[in-house]
């Protein structure tokens, strides 16, 4: 008698490859228990799909009878009615209210890459319904993240009367207060965690309101703005807004936007948020807008964009404008029309970059000494907090990154001012809450302001509180970060040798994308493949090759791994047999098109052949 799937045992399965401990420290599992084995092969019969592309899907809980939309997501299936959206009603009819009055709009944005494409999607609406708004982007040095009380007045002093904050304002609540009392009605449309007090305004649009059961939390601002313009087009096309001479607006059209907004702003890549980057990176490779156009030329892009682009190449040069430049720059490239003016803005925001990365990388060594010395040698300690003059405030969300993926553990970074105020960011890893424990702190008076995501938060304090703020955090934090530290796993999605790495496979595997938080991008182990070369290249990266026992090579890079383990066991080991793990990306030199391996982890094998069965 056959078992079905579900009456099959899901205990955990032995370590991949064996592999108990990696160099890095990792235990390797397969993504796959026996149930999503099963499942694996259930797709595999029905659909007539490659094993390895059935294996990644059932590792993503894709059910049998959901593939085919999940190898085509598209948005209309997707797309919820807006009006499950608290307040979105409200929302709704207020921008129409604004369109059909020919009113003046202002719009605050942050001054990250969701906020930029979040004020230039609501703007390129507005006008295209014949309005003219204002676009505020907030100095990220001199104003702070969020609206203040001056930029209110300045708008209101320019004759808006309707404020519409994009991926901000869910804790402005003195600034819309004064919004409100200069005469402007305010709409708010924001994915940031919310605490018990709201803003008193006509609309808060968030999805992460305690009151809201949409189930859209996951969206990104850019997302949530473009729900909300399908609800405004609703109730403009109810009034008979739309005719001949006034068109209804294409905001699908608009998805190059929501895509880069969503990447960039590391929002899960699951239901709708995948629907908009599959079909946003469509409208990209089309090169029909000439803002993003201009983008990936000066990124230098040699291929068709992927989602890891918009994260690692076009994302940073939108937020160099906000970090070390005019913080505007990132909106104006994108509703810039002129081809010549684009790339003029371009230009700049890649020349911010490349001086943002110099003063990134002199902050990020201060702040690893500074880490290392706090943890000491027995590698003691929950939470990084890591304070300094001298650090522009800018790349403080960067360098608390590189602090995270170094050490494995929620870090904080933050620049202090000579009068004793310290702005800085703080970058957590799964299972860990950041956002609700700042929240907290900010209760507690600890902090003068703070707030964010489980994964991400900014906070305000006196330099004097920095050891209070270190102390509290360990305290709130430990018990969760022992958790997520303990489950040192790396998941493995199959095997395979370096025979069948090729474009094609590759290709099959990118049918599950795109790839990004929420839809891991695979990951295939080569076993006991010789390391035959390893050289660095670049800033800080290996270049590898692999060797199988037929011959076959591979050719694979190590991003960042100088200095870190896994770089020192790569050039520690040339020339010996590692297991390999990795995920495949295609790489475009010269109009050829080839495969390589970004080597993510290696294990040295016990002795002994490795059979892959």
């Amino acid at each position: 008698m056959t078992l079905p799937a579900s009456a099959l045992p899901v205990e955990a399965p032995p370590a991949f490859l064996g592999v108990a401990q990696s160099v890095t420290g990792k235990l390797w599992r397969d993504r796959l228990d026996a149930r999503g084995a099963a499942r694996a092969l259930a797709i595999v019969q029905r659909y007539q799909l490659p094993e390895m592309l059935a294996r990644v899907l059932a590792g993503r809980d894709v059910g049998i009878e959901a593939v085919e939309d999940f190898l085509d997501p598209t948005i209309r299936k997707l797309m919820p009615d807006p009006y499950t959206v608290t307040q979105m009603e409200a929302a709704a009819k207020r921008i129409a209210d604004a369109a059909i009055r020919s009113e003046r709009v202002a719009i605050f944005g942050d001054y990250d890459v969701d906020g930029a494409t979040s004020a230039a999607l609501l703007a390129w609406h507005l006008r295209h319904c014949g309005l003219d708004p204002l676009i505020h982007i907030p100095d990220r040095l001199f104003e702070g993240y969020g609206p203040n009380t001056e930029a209110v007045r300045m708008l209101a002093g320019k004759g808006a009367t309707l404020l519409v904050a994009v991926d901000c304002g869910t804790t402005s609540l003195e600034p819309l207060a004064e919004a409100r009392r200069l005469g402007m009605s305010v709409v708010v449309i924001d994915h940031h965690q919310c605490g018990d007090e709201l803003p008193e305004v006509d609309a808060l649009v968030n999805p992460n309101r305690l009151d809201d059961l949409s189930g859209l939390g996951h969206l990104a601002a850019v997302g949530l703005v473009l729900v909300t313009l399908v609800a405004v087009n609703r109730e403009l096309r109810e009034r008979g807004f739309w005719t001949g001479e006034m068109p209804e607006p294409d905001l699908l059209g608009m998805l190059h936007h929501v895509a880069l907004g969503t990447v960039a702003d590391v929002a899960p890549l699951t239901g709708l948020n995948r629907a908009f980057v599959a079909k946003g990176l469509i409208a990209m490779r089309r090169r029909d807008h000439v803002g993003h156009t201009a983008l990936m030329d000066v990124s230098r892009l040699n291929g068709p964009p992927e989602a890891w682009h918009l994260g690692f190449m076009l994302g940073p040069r939108i937020n160099a404008g906000g970090r070390i430049g005019r913080a505007d720059l990132g909106v104006r490239l994108l509703l810039e029309a002129d081809v010549s003016e684009a790339a003029r803005i371009a230009a700049e925001l890649d020349r911010l970059n490349t001086e943002r990365r110099v003063i990134e990388q002199m902050a990020e060594a201060q702040a690893e000494a500074e880490a290392l010395a706090s943890l000491g040698l027995e590698d003691k300690g929950s939470v990084i907090v890591t304070a300094s003059e001298g650090w522009h405030p800018g790349v403080v969300g960067l360098v608390a990154s590189r602090l995270r993926e170094k050490f494995s553990r929620p870090a904080f970074a933050i620049a202090l001012e000579p009068g004793g105020l310290g702005t800085g960011s703080g970058r957590s890893i799964s299972g860990v809450d950041l956002g609700r424990a700042v929240r907290q702190a900010v209760k507690d008076g600890l902090l003068m302001k703070g707030g964010g995501h489980a994964m991400a938060a900014g906070v305000t304090l006196r330099k004097e509180r920095l050891a209070e703020f270190r102390a509290y955090m360990e305290s709130a934090l430990a018990h969760d970060v022992a958790n997520s530290r303990h489950e040192n796993e790396l998941f493995i999605d199959g095997a395979v040798s370096a025979r069948a790495v090729t474009p094609e496979l590759a290709a099959t595997l990118n049918r599950a994308g795109p790839f990004g938080s929420g839809n891991p991008e695979p990951v295939v182990a080569l076993p006991s493949h010789q390391l035959v070369y390893a050289d660095e290249v670049g800033q800080a990266h290996l270049r590898l090759r692999f060797k199988s026992g037929d011959g076959s090579i591979v050719n694979g890079v190590a991003f960042r791994s100088i200095g870190q383990k896994l770089g020192n066991a790569l050039i520690g080991h040339r020339g010996q047999p590692l297991h390999v793990a990795g995920s495949l990306a295609l790489d475009r030199w010269q109009g050829a098109e080839r495969v390589q391996l970004r080597v993510l982890d290696v294990a040295v094998p016990d002795q002994g052949p490795t059979v892959i069965k």
